[in-house]
């Protein structure tokens, strides 16, 4: 086991039962370097969702969230570590991922280094979703597709918007607040863990206009792109795995394809599909 990655362990183990401290240790990071603390704004913003909601909680919250966001945590401590001191061998790909944002911080660097150590940590923990409730499963789910989307944006802006992929691609920079839009969770989800006393109906009912409009009128249609996007510029090919018959599955979720498909899209949702068709 490489020294740094030893000292990324003993790191996030200082701050594992305490989410304040995650959301600190995650914070520094940023902050110890000007060219990388604009980049900060996307991943605090959800890590506040997280915190917001109980799932980081040491006795009540979710184990399977809090491994997630270990692994978050312990890559990028582990790249920081090793950039300082000049070493060039790692514990994984996620983390020569984070070295190579380090190295020159752009959003694409940043969405690779970021969603490659989340998949990381949802390949890691598949067992511990599988304990998690068929609402949480498929919350999930739509965070992973919300992360590959704003990928996407930034990378393959065609995929993400087609034609106005070019006017687009800044929804999804990281340093802007207008990426809050896809990786904000806010008002999508019920903001308490567990969610018990609803159906995923009613969940998908409650999600609010402006996300509703984005999840069906514009990601959706595309999920299968994305994933195969994804797999490719993250080299993962297991995220292959992940998605079923155009339906993401990851935990055993549910693979209900009407919660993935807007039975009755309305006039202004049509327009947008149409507006935004992927253009390869």
């Amino acid at each position: 086991m490489p020294s740094h990655l030893d000292d990324a362990v003993e790191r996030v183990g200082t701050v594992r039962d305490s989410a304040a401290g995650r959301y600190r240790l995650a914070g520094e990071f940023y902050r110890s370097n000007p060219e990388r603390q604009r980049f900060a704004r996307g991943e605090l913003s959800f890590l506040r969702w997280e915190f917001e909601r109980g799932v980081l909680a040491p006795d009540t919250g979710s184990p399977w969230w809090r491994s997630v966001n270990e692994r978050l945590l312990r890559d990028k401590i582990e790249a920081d570590l090793a950039a300082r001191g000049g070493v060039r061998a790692v514990s994984s790909r996620p983390v020569e991922l984070w070295i190579a944002f380090l190295r020159r911080p752009t959003p694409a660097t940043w969405y690779r280094a970021h969603n490659a150590s989340v998949v990381a940590g949802y390949l890691d923990h598949q067992t511990l979703a599988h304990s998690e409730t068929s609402l949480e499963r498929f919350m999930i789910n739509v965070t992973l597709v919300r992360a590959f989307y704003a990928h996407a944006l930034v990378a393959r802006p065609k995929l993400a918007a087609g034609r106005l992929g070019g006017l687009a691609r800044h929804l999804g920079d990281p340093r802007f607040g207008t990426v809050g839009l896809f990786l904000s969770l806010r008002r999508v989800f019920p903001q308490h863990y567990p969610v018990v006393g609803t159906s995923l109906a009613r969940l998908i009912a409650d999600e609010g206009r402006l996300p509703r409009l984005l999840d069906y009128g514009v990601i959706t249609p595309r999920l299968t792109a994305l994933y195969e996007f994804a797999a490719v510029t993250l080299d993962e090919p297991r995220i292959a795995d992940l998605i079923s018959d155009g339906i993401p599955c990851y935990g055993s979720a549910p693979l209900d394809r009407s919660a993935w498909t807007a039975a009755h899209p309305s006039l202004g949702m049509r327009l947008l599909r149409r507006a935004t068709a992927p253009a390869y």
